[in-house]
């Protein structure tokens, strides 16, 4: 097929991208008995049965704002609340509808946003379309986040954002400092703790929990550790129903299924409960970091907790290291631009709960054939 008008353009740009090692295509799912290391389901709650009543209702039928408020939603939204240790949280259809409506619901023009410049691109884009002035700071440079919120004391209003747990770094910043910095300015601290809840801190409440730093805005995901789909804002009574009535993407998006919603209720009641499963996560972690570096040495970036980050470089070698790796039996995608900077692609190695003995020899046996940069 021809295209035609804007659209004419689009063939040399894809022909740009495989010429960089930066196209992305479908590929086949991993062949029987392949491990996955490339997955966020890291205590393995993702291949359980499906945590909920039957009866529950399959579809929401319109926006919550309209008829598609059901009880199901209710009671997952006070299980995440009464689990955080906070008074409210609202239901998101993905991580990425979370940050977008979140942040550009409560900042405006007029505001400065303080944001690390290595935060996912959800809060990019929210950063951009909420129309404030947008301030980025090096990735968990606390002196810099002081600095630019100490010089916005003539904006409006001041907000820092950032991740708890860096998705493809596996670092995380200073929350205590920063939550001191946001206090100091009169700033509002907006945290994303998307890889961390459910794998990481007391209860699995994540890492600001782990350090005692209460987030204004703590933001979530339930498709990693919790083994299902969506995302959450948690916070005030206030912030709920602001996000209730101006956050885009969730009044102008049709309701979470209820039967998710319950099952969300059924698996925060799980997480929270299960030590057990992030012990387990802890051994497995400890030992593959060592494996790895053994192998690897200096290319395992430093980091903590699950993600483990292996340093390549040049795209299309990420590639065909993965693809080595694919061959012997181990999924471990590799991590490119626009994801990640320029000359930092990447195998992102996540562990999870599951891994046995076995299955760690067979990831150390690949890597030692594999890893060849």
């Amino acid at each position: 097929m021809t295209e035609r008008g804007a659209l004419r353009h689009l063939a040399a740009e894809i022909t740009a991208l495989e010429q960089a090692g930066l196209l992305r295509k479908p590929s086949a799912p991993p062949p029987a008995g392949c491990l996955v290391l490339c997955s966020n389901d890291y205590l393995g709650y993702g291949t359980d049965p499906w945590p909920a009543p039957a009866e529950a209702p399959s579809g929401a039928g319109a926006s919550r704002l309209v008829s598609g408020h059901h009880a199901e939603h209710a009671l997952a939204e006070q299980a995440i609340a009464t689990w955080l240790g906070v008074e409210a949280a609202l239901l998101f259809s993905s991580g990425y509808a979370a940050n977008v409506g979140t942040l550009s619901a409560l900042t405006r023009p007029g505001d400065v946003i303080v944001s690390d410049a290595l935060n996912h691109a959800s809060i990019i884009d929210g950063c951009r379309l909420s129309g404030a002035k947008v301030v980025v700071v090096p990735h968990r440079d606390v002196a810099a986040a002081e600095a630019a919120l100490e010089q916005a004391q003539g904006a409006q209003r001041r907000w820092l954002v950032t991740e708890s747990y860096f998705s493809m770094d596996g670092d995380s910043p200073d929350l205590v400092r920063l939550r001191a910095a946001c206090d100091r300015w009169d700033a509002a601290l907006i945290v994303d703790e998307a890889h961390a809840v459910g794998a990481l801190g007391p209860e699995g409440r994540g890492l600001a929990a782990r350090v005692g730093v209460r987030p204004d805005v703590l933001v979530g995901a339930l498709g990693k550790a919790l083994g299902l789909q969506g995302a959450f804002v948690a916070g005030s009574m206030v912030l709920r129903t602001w996000l209730w009535n101006r956050a885009r993407s969730f009044v102008f998006s049709t309701g979470i299924s209820p039967a998710l919603a319950a099952a969300i209720r059924h698996r925060v009641l799980r997480v929270a409960a299960d030590d057990e499963a992030r012990a387990r996560l802890d051994r497995v972690t400890d030992r593959l970091r060592a494996d790895l570096t053994s192998i690897v040495g200096d290319a395992l970036l430093p980091s903590h907790g699950p993600i483990l980050p292996c340093f390549v470089g040049p795209p299309e070698e990420a590639v065909r290291i993965s693809l080595r790796l694919r061959e012997r039996g181990i999924l471990v995608q590799a991590i490119r631009p626009p994801t990640v900077p320029a000359g930092t692609s990447r195998l992102r190695v996540t562990a999870h709960a599951g891994l046995t003995d076995a299955d760690l020899s067979r990831i150390v046996a690949a890597f030692a054939e594999g890893w060849k940069p």
